[in-house]
């Protein structure tokens, strides 16, 4: 990957906050980016195409999430292209609809605290996706609002659908609900959903007591042979994704009084031999004409090795996710 940099422009250096940057970059061919750094982390946004985060991680580190090569610097056109990162989508899944290109230019605003990125009005949908970046003061986090806005003249059904690129190489942690014993509790802990291709039998599945893990390996048939795909009702909100000594953990809420998509999922994962797919999902809402539905992200990026061993998340992971838990209490 080859990209520049401007003289970086400080916006805001509070003493009781670290200071945050905003410049604008050429990454991937996309002349108009921007970069938003705490001097620990940055994020790389794109303002040609999106809303859309292509880079996330430690100042000088590795970028968690995939980029697509052949999609980088282009704009324009009405296919739809992956390019890689993170993006917003409203659910429930349906072609041609879902699929609505973000191939144009993003209107953006930034504050000195937040980041708010603007699509145009989707022709095909009437809807108008938002994002607002936020770094957190704490350092390590980021948080992510992202908002459906209906524009048409009459009320639709839909949920905000996050859904994170993320590199190669690495492996999905998702929380098991916690374990009562049969005596004690009768009932259905939450729904775990399979799709027509999911295979529990491959071997990037580790289906373990606390936790289910999956693998993602760029060795697999590159057809439908390599593709695995689950959804879960996952109240304990949090999923994590770990590579090369980093962990990279998504935290949300949870409403037991919401109806999700696809059979009552706010979390699901997707993988094939080019990336493994981080997807988060708001409530299923019916939208008024010119009403708005947002679904909340937190991002951390942390240091640690986190061995496959249900003991070894216990101890690397668990106390990370802890160290969060404030967040979804705000």
């Amino acid at each position: 990957m080859v990209w520049s940099m401007y003289v970086p422009i400080l916006l805001s250096a509070a003493s009781s906050a670290p200071p945050q940057f905003e410049e604008r970059v050429n990454y991937g061919g996309w002349q108009n980016c921007i970069r938003l750094s705490n001097g620990r982390l940055e994020l790389i946004v794109t303002t040609d195409v999106g809303p859309r985060v292509i880079r996330f991680g430690f100042v000088g580190g590795q970028n968690l999430f995939h980029e697509f090569p052949g999609d980088l610097g282009k704009t324009g056109g009405e296919e739809w292209r992956p390019y890689g990162g993170h993006r917003l989508w409203h659910a429930p899944e349906q072609m041609p609809r879902t699929y609505a290109p973000d191939n144009e230019p993003v209107s953006y605003q930034w504050d000195g605290k937040t980041l708010t990125l603007t699509q145009r009005m989707e022709p095909s949908t009437g809807i108008v996706k938002q994002i607002e970046i936020t770094l957190l003061p704490e350092g390590n986090g980021v948080q992510l609002v992202h908002r459906l806005t209906n524009k048409n003249l009459w009320d639709i059904e839909a949920a905000p659908w996050c859904l994170t690129f993320m590199a190669q190489g690495g492996r999905a942690i998702f929380p098991q609900e916690p374990y009562i014993p049969h005596s004690q509790y009768l009932l259905p802990a939450r729904p775990l959903v399979l799709w027509h291709y999911t295979d529990m039998r491959d071997p990037r599945w580790i289906w373990g007591t606390k936790y289910i893990q999956l693998r993602q390996d760029p060795t697999v048939p590159p057809d439908d042979r390599g593709k695995q795909k689950i959804g879960m009702l996952n109240k304990q909100g949090w999923a994590a994704y770990v590579l090369k000594g980093e962990v990279f953990l998504k935290r949300y809420a949870y409403d037991p009084r919401a109806t999700y998509p696809d059979y009552g999922c706010n979390t699901e994962v997707f993988t094939n031999a080019d990336m493994l797919e981080l997807e988060t999902l708001g409530p299923l809402s019916k939208i008024p004409a010119g009403g708005s539905v947002e679904h909340v992200e937190y991002w951390f990026l942390f240091k640690a090795e986190v061995g496959e061993g249900e003991a070894d998340i216990d101890a690397a992971l668990l106390p990370l996710v802890q160290q969060t838990e404030g967040v979804l209490k705000k």
